[in-house]
């Protein structure tokens, strides 16, 4: 019997240290020579944008108020939102401030003196009624120095009952013999040196004692929804013995709309039951996500419930509306995905259209002469005449009279004679584009300096962009220079003769797009074609 309810009461120790909440006590007593600690309590409503340090103020009759840090004196620490004492001397006593942001909260600290003549101070100690045969707990725990304890003590009147390297916990069956002081001894190591922390329980073992321990009725978290502008009441209800205390807390600065009435009590099946009332006129923003604590107390236990108002979700869509706006959300992105692809497919029609629209012109200012050089075989025998006559008619006669390009053919533009790379070189940096009619022919051994000098300059030096139009299939070739795989894809256009004659097919709208963008004047002489879209 003992085991099972030494179990549940430490299941319920476990339970309220999980749920404990910080108090902001205005009046603190302390005993000198031992550690003690200051903590800001943080409140629910403060801004995550706010200041999330703490700054200690202590104020006297002597020094006024003045800001307190690592320096203020070896024995003071701070850490987190707490101020630590190692250990407390009567000098500290006085009134502290701890701010943090816009919440300021104040604690007046009184230092007493030890008794040299007893193992605890008459002014610490914490009466416990308990009746006989009622279940004595004297509970040996120290939840803020718990990893610093390497000792815990037990004493009857100052006489040694246990000892153990953590904590302590004594649970029997209170008897007349019980009754007189007990103290809780923890030995904490700090900084190389050891304090010792003291905590004294007066039992007092009474007959006939029908106190019970306090428990509220109802979750530990209660969410109320609210809405806006009207008005709510939090009922909290506990069972409780008669001389129990059940009150409400909150921070009382940011709820100026909130009244507690008073405790209601009642006797149901010989319990004694009590509740109290939290009344919030015309719920605020300020109201809401906000933790408005209930608490039963007595000398033996405290109790608390948390209850957080939400705003009240709005009604559900009507289902016609919430059909229609399903349809026109389906159309919507029906819509933008054929945008989309018609983008996709047409992209070089809208390229073309956008710089004839903004008349762009990138060739004013760049210095150079040519808006292309083309590279070609330079044989016209009757094996290569096609890919020849491509190179010096075909080409020129679109894009020189037709688009209104400039095109560098070595053997038009070239006198004969010089060095033929040197001029190769200089015609190439004078261009803006440099366009390679690649054949079988074109790889001959003659020419092959020329290609990947070429590629060189595009590649490498990145001195200009290259445009390559497979006048025969890629598939048939077999000594290409491997620089000609770093080609975009999209640089390489196929000729197709019985496809692309037409100004508007799409070999010569690719090739423009890749030309620089240019306020052509097409030559009066050549019929005009209407731009039509094509795809790919």
């Amino acid at each position: 019997m003992h085991c099972g309810g030494l179990f549940m009461t430490l299941l319920l120790l476990m339970v309220t240290r999980d749920s404990e909440t910080c108090f902001s006590r205005p009046n603190i007593s302390a005993v000198e020579g031992e550690p003690f600690y200051l903590k800001h309590c943080s409140s629910s409503h403060t801004s995550e944008n706010e200041e999330t340090s703490v700054r200690w103020y202590k104020s006297s009759k002597s020094n006024g108020r003045t800001e307190l840090n690592p320096g203020s004196s070896p024995r003071i620490t701070m850490y987190d939102n707490t101020l630590e004492f190692w250990p407390l001397e009567l000098e500290d006593q006085g009134s502290y401030f701890s701010q943090m942001g816009n919440d300021t909260q104040e604690r007046t600290l009184t230092v007493t003196r030890r008794n040299i003549h007893s193992c605890f101070n008459e002014k610490q100690v914490t009466s416990k009624p308990v009746g006989v045969e009622k279940v004595l707990e004297i509970p040996c725990t120290n939840d803020y120095y718990q990893k610093l304890i390497k000792k815990t003590s037990l004493y009857k009147n100052c006489e040694k009952l246990a000892e153990d390297n953590s904590s302590l916990f004594m649970m029997k069956n209170a008897e007349f013999s019980d009754q007189g002081f007990y103290s809780c001894v923890f030995s904490v190591y700090h900084n190389g040196k050891f304090y010792n922390i003291t905590k004294t329980y007066n039992i007092i073992v009474t007959e006939g004692q029908k106190n019970m321990a306090p428990v509220l009725i109802g979750p530990k978290i209660n969410y109320v929804e609210v809405e806006l502008g009207k008005t709510v009441q939090l009922n909290c209800s506990a069972l409780m013995n008669e001389n129990d205390i059940i009150y409400w807390s909150f921070w009382k600065e940011t709820n100026l709309n909130i009244q507690e009435e008073g405790k209601k009590t009642w006797i149901s099946e010989g319990k004694s039951y009590a509740s109290t009332i939290l009344r919030i006129e015309k719920v605020k923003e300020n109201n809401l996500n906000f933790s408005y604590n209930c608490t039963v107390v007595n000398q033996e236990k405290t109790d608390t419930s948390t209850f957080i108002l939400l705003r009240k979700g709005k009604d559900d869509i009507p289902g016609d509306i919430f059909t229609g706006g399903m349809i026109v959300a389906i159309l919507i992105s029906v819509v933008v995905v054929c945008l989309v692809i018609m983008g996709i497919i047409y992209r070089v029609d809208l390229a073309l259209f956008y710089r004839k629209l903004m008349r762009r012109d990138e060739t004013l200012k760049d210095g150079k002469t040519y808006d292309a050089f083309v590279s070609y075989l330079k044989d016209g025998c009757s094996e290569n005449a096609e890919e020849y006559t491509f190179a010096v008619e075909t080409l020129p006669r679109v894009l020189e009279k037709h688009f209104g390009y400039k095109l560098c053919i070595f053997e038009r533009d070239v006198v004969p004679g010089g060095a033929v790379v040197d001029e190769i070189h200089s015609l190439i940096e004078k261009s803006r584009r440099l366009i390679i009619v690649l054949s079988r022919s074109y790889m001959s051994n003659e020419v092959r300096y020329e290609l990947e000098s070429e590629l060189h300059e595009a590649l490498v030096e990145r001195k200009i962009k290259i445009i390559l139009i497979e006048f025969t299939p890629a598939s048939e070739f077999s000594f290409l220079p491997q620089s000609v795989n770093l080609l975009k894809s999209h640089r390489v256009l196929q000729w197709k003769a019985g496809k692309s004659l037409s100004y508007d097919s799409r070999f010569w709208k690719n090739l423009l797009y890749l030309m620089p963008a240019k306020a052509t004047k097409p030559n009066k002489g050549e019929s005009e074609a209407l731009p039509i879209f094509s795809a790919y």
